[in-house]
């Protein structure tokens, strides 16, 4: 009988030496903590591995223990006998070339995963990718030290919206336990991912704030950013961590949009409260993620994506009856 595939993964990760981890581009704290971990782990058991991605870590994970290895390439240069792939729901999505020159393996708890690997691991029972990673980390037999367990909790904290996502199960709170029982204080590495942020982003959210507009009789917040507002407000590029969850504070409003323009694209980012699943609503425009937590990138032109944004969304706030409002500022 064909073993399940947490644990042809685990005999794949026992049986290669040569690792290439990477992750989707723009990485994010699950990513890069899911990478870190297993990275860790890897090297323990005396395995060769070199982390790899399209664009460098966001600003608030430089602390993290080991992040000065992880190098930014449009390309794999390494001789590797395996690629490791972490949260990511296709190959493309690492945006890193050369990935596929040997064995694949695949680790992922995003619906719409494409199962690309030589080696696929998909739960979407996860909350986060961490939680598959530190079950993996068990099945090599490695003991979860500091730094490990630091980069699990980064993981776990940030994709599960600092625990306030409807995918949290007592599997998660059990993973955090023994991360803290491994010497993590848990209110220090809170306070380092949520509170290190740029003069430019504080001004960055004020902005968006002012000019948020609402839709479905306030139920929906729109968030827009482009350039000329980065440039504004002195918010760098990579520190915008968070800022669309603010308008969810509101209890009125059931989810958020925020759109950032760039050259020729348009960058989606989707929030939502309890059941509402704005996944289905970035599957649909050819993205990803989780029900509370999405995006996707488009290129179709800006009106019509958000006419047909909005309508989707409604649609996700009552699957039944979609509601029907007017924009309003």
């Amino acid at each position: 009988m064909a073993p399940d595939p947490r644990t042809d993964v685990a005999r794949a990760l026992m049986k290669h030496q040569r690792f290439v981890l990477s992750s989707h581009a723009r990485p994010d704290g699950d990513s890069i903590g899911s990478q870190l971990a297993l990275a860790h782990a890897l090297r323990t058991l005396r395995k060769t591995v070199h982390i790899v991605n399209h664009d460098p870590p966001p600003p608030y994970l430089n602390a993290m223990p080991g992040i000065s290895a992880v190098e930014i390439a449009d390309a794999v240069n390494h001789d590797f006998d395996a690629a490791v792939i972490l949260e990511c729901s296709s190959l493309a999505r690492t945006e890193v070339d050369g990935l596929d020159r040997a064995v694949v393996i695949n680790i992922d708890h995003h619906t719409g995963n494409a199962m690309y690997g030589t080696h696929n691991w998909f739960d979407d029972t996860a909350a986060a990718c961490a939680e598959q990673v530190h079950d993996l980390i068990g099945d090599l037999g490695v003991s979860l030290t500091r730094d490990i367990a630091i980069a699990l909790y980064v993981g776990i904290l940030t994709d599960t919206g600092s625990f306030q996502h409807a995918n949290i199960t007592e599997r998660t709170f059990d993973i955090c336990r023994r991360v803290a029982v491994a010497g993590v204080n848990v209110a220090d590495v809170a306070a380092t991912v949520y509170q290190s942020s740029s003069l430019g982003k504080i001004r960055l959210t004020g902005s968006l704030l002012e000019h948020m507009q609402l839709d479905a009789d306030g139920r929906i917040a729109i968030l827009r950013v482009d350039d000329t507002l980065m440039e504004q407000t002195g918010c760098p590029p990579d520190d915008m961590e968070g800022l669309i969850n603010i308008p969810l504070s509101v209890g009125s409003i059931e989810a958020v949009i925020l759109l950032r323009t760039e050259p020729g694209l348009l960058r989606v980012s989707l929030r939502s409260k309890g059941t509402i699943d704005v996944q289905t609503v970035a599957a649909s425009f050819g993205g990803g993620g989780h029900r509370n937590a999405s995006g996707f990138s488009s290129e179709l032109p800006g009106p019509e994506l958000e006419r047909q944004l909005l309508a989707r969304v409604r649609i996700a706030l009552d699957p039944i009856t979609p509601t029907h409002s007017h924009l309003s500022s």
